[in-house]
Parts: C-alpha cells; sequence; structure tokens
C-alpha cells in the first residue's frame, strides 16, 4: 500500500501543478488582445489534434498484449515493432515531401485513413498481416508529427495573425494531445478491455472511431495549404532542396540533430524504463506510473506556455539549453543504480518497488516534465528557422536517424546493460545542450549583425509588431549551394 501511496502522491502533486499553471496561463490569455477569428482557429485545432493524439494514445499500452494474445513470442513482436519504425523512417521523408506539394490538408486526411487501416489489421492473427498494419502505422506516424504542425504554422502566417500566439498554440496542443489524452485515452482503453471484456481489439477498434471523428472535423473546417507546390518540381527535387538547406544552413542542421537526439534518448528511456523501475521483476502498477508521466508532461507543457507566452522575457534559443542539460541529469540517475544490476528480471514477483526505484521514478517524473516544456519549444523552433515552403519534408528528414537508431535499439536493447544505455541516453542529451548552446550563440550574433538589437526591439514594439525571423528557400542555384542568404525577416 505504501508504494501506491508513492504513486498517488506524485500524481497529485503533478495534477495540483499542472491545473495551477494551466489556469494561471488562461488568465493570463484572457487579458491578451486576441481576436475571435483566432481564437475560432485556434481551438478547431486543437480539437483535432487532440483527437489525433487520442486516435493514437488509444492503441499504444495495447499493441504488445495484442500481439501476445495472438501467440507471437518476443522475436516476432520484436520484428513487427521495427516493421513500423523502420516504415517511418523508409516512407516518411516521401510522405512529407508529398505533403509540402499537395497539401497538408490532404496529408492530415491521409492519417486519418491509414492510421484507421493499420487499426483494422489488428483483427487478422496473421503475422504478415500485422507487419502489412505496422506499415501503415509507421506512415502514418511520420505525418502526425509533421503535417499538423506544417498546416497549423502556415495557416497562422497566411491570415495573419501575431507570431507570438503561435508558442502559446504549441503548448496548449502539448498539453491537451499528448497529456490530457494519453491519460483518458489509457483510462478508456483499460475499461473497454478489462470492464467490458470487449477483448484486446477493442481499444483499436475505439481509435479508429476517433480518427473518423477527427478526419470529418478536417474535411469539412480546414483550407488546404501548401509548401512547395510548383509543378516544376518533382519530389525528387524537393528531397534535393530540403538537403541542400541541412547541409548548409548551420541551424536548421542544429535543430535536427537536436531532435533527432532527444526523441531518440526519449524512446530509448520508453522501451527501460520498466527494468530500472523493477530489476528484480518487483510489482509496480504500470498504468498509475504512465498516468504519472503523462501528468508530469502536461505541467511541462504549462511550464512553456508561460515561457512562450507574449511578453516574456525568456527566448527559447537560451532557456533549451537548460531543459536538456537538466534532461541529461535525470537520465543520468539510473546509471547510478545499475552498475552491478543484471538487465533480466527474476522470474518471481518479489515485493514492491525498492527505495532506489522511487528515487529512479522522481528523476523519470521530472525528466517527463523536460520532455513537455521540449515539444512545444522545438515546434516553436522550427516555425521560425524551417523554411515553410519544405517544412514537413525536412521535419520527416530529422526522422530518419531517429527511426534507425529505435530499429538499432529494438533489436540489441537486451545486449547491452542498463547502465549503458541509460548512460547512452545521458550522452545523447549532453550533446543536444552542447547544440542549443551553439545555436544560440548563431541566433545571437546573426541578430547583432541585422540590428537585432534592445533599441530595434524597442522601435518594433512602439509600432505594434515584432520582428520575427523566418527562413526561407535559397531562389537560385547560387543560393541552394550557400552562396547567397537562406533567411529573410517578416516585414522584408
Amino acid at each position: 500500500m505504501a508504494g501506491i501511496d508513492v504513486y498517488w502522491s506524485i500524481f497529485a502533486i503533478a495534477a495540483l501543478l499542472a491545473a495551477s499553471l494551466e489556469w494561471a496561463n488562461r488568465r493570463g490569455k484572457s487579458s491578451t488582445a486576441t481576436s475571435n477569428e483566432f481564437r475560432l482557429f485556434r481551438n478547431n485545432y486543437l480539437v483535432v489534434y487532440s483527437l489525433m493524439m487520442a486516435g493514437d494514445w488509444l492503441q499504444g499500452p495495447h499493441v504488445y498484449a495484442l500481439y501476445q494474445h495472438y501467440g507471437f513470442g518476443m522475436g516476432d513482436i520484436g520484428k513487427l515493432f521495427i516493421a513500423g519504425f523502420g516504415s517511418s523512417m523508409v516512407f516518411g521523408t516521401v510522405v512529407g515531401a508529398l505533403a509540402d506539394k499537395h497539401g497538408r490538408k490532404r496529408a492530415a486526411l491521409t492519417y486519418c485513413i491509414t492510421y484507421t487501416l493499420g487499426c483494422l489489421t489488428k483483427h487478422f492473427n496473421s503475422f504478415w498481416v500485422l507487419a502489412g498494419g505496422r506499415v501503415l502505422c509507421g506512415v502514418a506516424t511520420s505525418l502526425l508529427f509533421s503535417a499538423f504542425e506544417s498546416w497549423l504554422v502556415a495557416e497562422h502566417n497566411k491570415r495573419g495573425y501575431n507570431s507570438d500566439w503561435l508558442g502559446n498554440t504549441f503548448s496548449q496542443a502539448v498539453f491537451l494531445g499528448n497529456g490530457l489524452m494519453a491519460i483518458l485515452a489509457g483510462q478508456v482503453a483499460n475499461v473497454l478491455v478489462e470492464s467490458f471484456k470487449f477483448g484486446p481489439v477493442a481499444p483499436f477498434d475505439a481509435a479508429a472511431v476517433v480518427l473518423t471523428l477527427g478526419g470529418l472535423i478536417i474535411a469539412s473546417s480546414w483550407t488546404e495549404n501548401f509548401g512547395d507546390a510548383s509543378d516544376r518540381s518533382s519530389v525528387a527535387e524537393g528531397f534535393k532542396k530540403a538537403g541542400a538547406l541541412i547541409w548548409n544552413e548551420p541551424k536548421i542542421a542544429l535543430l535536427g540533430a537536436m531532435q533527432s537526439l532527444f526523441e531518440a534518448a526519449m524512446y530509448t528511456f520508453v522501451f527501460l524504463w520498466t527494468p530500472a523501475l523493477s530489476p528484480k521483476g518487483e510489482h509496480i502498477p504500470h498504468g498509475m506510473i504512465f498516468s504519472c508521466f503523462m501528468v508530469s508532461s502536461m505541467v511541462g507543457s504549462a511550464i512553456a506556455g508561460r515561457l512562450l507566452g507574449g511578453g516574456s522575457k525568456w527566448k527559447v534559443e537560451r532557456y533549451m539549453q537548460a531543459v536538456f542539460a537538466l534532461s541529461a541529469v535525470m537520465l543520468f540517475v539510473p546509471v547510478l543504480y545499475h552498475q552491478s544490476t543484471p538487465t533480466t528480471a527474476s522470474p518471481k514477483i518479489v515485493g514492491g518497488i525498492t527505495f532506489d526505484g522511487k528515487v529512479q521514478l522522481v528523476a523519470f517524473c521530472f525528466f517527463e516534465v523536460l520532455v513537455g516544456i521540449f515539444w512545444p519549444s522545438m515546434m516553436t523552433m522550427r516555425s521560425a528557422y524551417v523554411p515553410e515552403e519544405m517544412r514537413s519534408t525536412i521535419i520527416n528528414f530529422f526522422r530518419v536517424p531517429l527511426n534507425l537508431f529505435v530499429c538499432v535499439v529494438l533489436y540489441n536493447v537486451s545486449s547491452f546493460p542498463l547502465a549503458t544505455m541509460f548512460g547512452m541516453c545521458s550522452l545523447f542529451l549532453l550533446i543536444c545542450f552542447l547544440c542549443q548552446r551553439h545555436f544560440a550563440s548563431i541566433v545571437h550574433w546573426e541578430q547583432a549583425g541585422s540590428h537585432f538589437d534592445e533599441d530595434v526591439h524597442a522601435e518594433a514594439g512602439s509600432s505594434g509588431g515584432k520582428a520575427v525571423e523566418f527562413a526561407k528557400l535559397p531562389t537560385s542555384d547560387e543560393e541552394a549551394a550557400g552562396l547567397g542568404p537562406l533567411k529573410t525577416t517578416a516585414g522584408e
């Protein structure tokens, strides 16, 4: 019972913090001059994004259990998971380029269709049908993490809304979609399987319904927007342009490195937190711990809402250095406790979580707070520095090394001690800190060289606007070769 008290205590403290911070954020927004038109636009996106994430979260906790229910062993289950991540790696960049060229609304609808089809394959106890479903889900995942963000940024700018409002939309989207929806979806899925006894496929059917509802809202209320929609440019040329931008523009390359390394550490943590907290087979309530993680993430997204809000004195390029450094510290904590602990658990369940496990649990919850800050902050930086014309393509380029790494980890996760794996994650996050530090110095010197000093900021504020730097595609072969500027400023 004492163990359960620990989980409920962490959950209650985090929930109180998340609710208080979000309430304070909303009070602050009520005094901010936003138009009714913008609020309708923002709320429409938040509803759609929440439904899309709910469709994803409904499935997550039960994929492994479903494969076990069908009688597949750990080796076959690992291959099925690798099929999903490998699909996202191979096809992700292609669908990102197609989204930029043929429309982000179409890409969002394609997400709904492919993920729904992936859910329907879960009704078949066939390895190859399930593998095909994983391929569809891998494609859908690439669209989820690129098409929706790209549509929002393009539509926000096209309608002429204040650029300061965008970061707040991101923080609310993460708060609702990555936090609240995760908790609610987990509870709904548990009720469908455990209480109503509908079987392990029920959460996937519920996800299909939610995705269909979200698709109907997109089809009826979203307008289309494009990236590089030129009839003369092919998908291959889009890849070439995106590669040239990443190669020639240090800020974009650094953003890609930080995104890939942070998410690689995060996904590795997802695989490893269970053996870290119960190395000898201790009984731990996985559902309750998952809820603690998600509500901690909500705390982080609420903090990000304050940091990214209009009038905030904190610059995202600066405070993200602290986020990466603290993340490295939090994931180094398990290294201290697993120097000699074997990665294989005892078949005999021995008691509840130990004191060492509780310390690690607290560190993991702090890491989830930092994850909650990371998502809207990274989205905000991408919105300012990744060119609009190639946004989906470049975001999915960034995910290629991530998915490759996850496939390697899945294949070899039992081959290395926990201390080694968490040490590697901590190292990745330390590299993120160094990349972010270099990124901030580049931005500082570019702004200083472009007269983005305090006097100009004050002048822009007095005129009712704020100069914001946006990236643009090169307009000539010379620029693409790195001989010309790849950026401009709003209002040029």
